[in-house]
């Protein structure tokens, strides 16, 4: 499951008891080795997706970026400046190792209170694998902020998976670590926040919907399809419109 580069065990517990800013900050220099990382395959295939649909863009902004996986993607579809916005320290420094760009900057800000410094500045936002650390009642304020660094017109988008079976033994496994995870937070201080099946397609619409976005998602068909056609994964593209 891990590299020989990646963290241990006992370095994922310590993360594990920590804040979420303080985690990352730890895993930081191992993050790239571990499977928490976004792949390159989904990388590559929201950004054919883009690349199909909507083509370039001027300014982008990767919302939670990490480490800067998805920071080649925004300076490949977009022609202007690109921002990764996290809020671990150590994740940003990371970021700014490996991706030293004059038209590339990273700014440390919690998501869900973006910089006013920000608004109306971006054509695309992006985000990838960061939404299990915000709760459900957080998600308005998380979407109506990047609304406001959209300029009119300007699109938010992000991978969503199909809902998991439960005849699958995967729901079991992400059901027990989701059970697991409330229990170290009700006993255990500072709360960590992870979980993996708080960001269903249908509140995720409307939380959407509610920030001010039009909201259409169109199948990754990359990643194949369901027995009963669903696909596996679908790319919500959410945009601010050009008035109102």
């Amino acid at each position: 499951m891990f590299s020989s580069h990646g963290p241990s065990v006992r370095e994922l517990a310590a993360q594990a008891l920590t804040s979420v800013e303080r985690g990352y900050d730890l895993l930081a220099p191992k993050f790239d080795h571990t499977p928490f990382r976004t792949p390159d395959r989904m990388l590559d295939a929201v950004e054919e997706t883009l690349a199909q649909r909507e083509g370039s863009f001027g300014a982008g902004l990767d919302v939670c970026c990490g480490t800067g996986a998805a920071t080649g993607l925004l300076r490949r579809l977009c022609r202007g400046r690109v921002t990764g916005v996290d809020l671990s320290a150590g994740m940003l420094a990371e970021a700014s190792r490996r991706h030293a760009d004059e038209r590339v900057d990273f700014v440390r800000a919690d998501a869900r209170d973006l910089p006013a410094a920000l608004a109306d500045s971006y054509d695309l936002a992006v985000s990838f694998g960061a939404f299990g650390h915000f709760l459900p009642a957080e998600r308005p304020a998380l979407f109506s902020g990047v609304h406001r660094t959209l300029r009119p017109g300007g699109l938010f988008a992000f991978p969503i998976g199909a809902p998991i079976p439960p005849s699958s033994p995967l729901w079991w496994a992400v059901a027990g670590f989701d059970a697991a995870m409330r229990v170290r937070n009700a006993v255990w201080r500072p709360p960590f926040v992870m979980y993996y099946r708080t960001f269903p397609l249908s509140g995720v619409r409307a939380d959407l919907r509610a920030a001010g976005f039009t909201v259409e998602t169109v199948p990754l068909e990359h990643f194949g399809r369901q027995p009963g056609g669903a696909p596996h994964w679908r790319l919500v593209l959410a945009r601010r419109p050009l008035h109102g």
